[in-house]
């Protein structure tokens, strides 16, 4: 079988392989715990910008070497601004199959949520993350992206000419128990963004609909806003626009979270494999519509970097 490549930076040693025609690629030639070259940074930042999602495979990072990547791309985030940041790497966030398994099988699954770009709710969400996998099932556990940036491209003109005007309450869902009301109460985090935003690198205009916090649009009738609502989040996540990838231990993920959504995996709860993943992401900027106007902060502070 023939792999189809995109052409190197030259001197950067990278290798792109596309995983599909629209989203995700890997990049191999590159060791993501080593000094990287600013040609080996332009290079993965182009990888990204172009495929929305690059993967590597093989990795040897800690927690501090995966903080030491994320700052050659960017200024990382606290952990979780809402969920807590650990003492020891305030940067680093917890993603494990079984953090809540105490409080059971339900509990554990109100961790995991639907497609989603990570915490549109603040009025600046991260710009990217990067996730590495540690402990990783057989099978089992993928994890789906998909390309917000096509999904607009490949709406109707009349279509786009309505969203564009239009702009979204993005929030944290209703409490589920107690320990989540406490930490979302601390943090009360929302955010009415336009509901398509123009990309602040690539100047794409992207579909801004980010199904786990998006809750209304504003100035339509509810029933009006749930059912156009509806309509773009099931054009969204078109599995022409997707791409699933296979996790291996030392596999790492780089995403552009202002261009995707992802969608975090639940068949693995059907198992006894055990998955434990880890997340660094970057500070972001507040989104601009396509007429130029930023997002609106409705409550809560804007997402700071985490202090070095």
């Amino acid at each position: 079988m023939t792999t189809t490549t995109t052409p190197t930076v030259p001197g950067d040693g990278i290798e792109i392989r596309p995983m599909s025609v629209h989203i995700g690629a890997e990049l191999f030639g590159v060791d993501l715990a080593g000094d990287l070259s600013a040609a080996q940074v332009a290079a993965i930042r182009a990888a990204l910008l172009r495929w929305k999602v690059v993967f590597f495979r093989d990795q040897a990072l800690d927690h501090a070497g995966h903080v030491r990547l994320a700052r050659r791309f960017g200024a990382p985030t606290p952990a979780h601004v809402v969920f807590g940041t650990d003492e020891d790497h305030p940067e680093v966030y917890s993603i494990a199959k079984h953090r809540t398994a105490q409080n059971g099988r339900a509990a554990a699954l109100r961790c995991w949520t639907g497609w989603h770009t990570d915490i549109t709710a603040a009025i600046n969400p991260p710009c990217a993350s990067i996730l590495r996998g540690q402990t990783v099932p057989p099978y089992g556990g993928d994890t789906q992206w998909t390309n917000l940036a096509l999904a607009y491209d490949r709406l109707s003109e009349p279509l786009k000419r309505l969203v564009e005007g239009l702009r979204a309450v993005h929030r944290f869902d209703a409490p589920r128990d107690e320990d989540y009301a406490r930490k979302v109460g601390a943090r009360d985090l929302a955010a009415e963004h336009p509901l398509v935003t123009v990309h602040p690198e690539s100047g794409e205009k992207v579909l801004y609909v980010s199904p786990a916090f998006v809750k209304e649009i504003v100035g339509m009738e509810a029933r009006e806003g749930q059912a156009l609502l509806e309509l773009l989040w099931e054009h969204a996540v078109s599995s022409e626009f997707t791409v699933r990838f296979r996790w291996a231990p030392g596999s790492v993920a780089f995403w552009d979270n202002r261009a995707t959504a992802h969608l975090a995996p639940v068949d693995i709860f059907a198992t006894d494999f055990d998955r434990q993943f880890y997340r660094v992401t970057l500070n972001g900027e507040v989104p601009v519509g396509v007429d130029g106007r930023p997002s609106r902060l409705l409550s809560g502070d804007p997402i700071e970097p985490q202090s070095t």
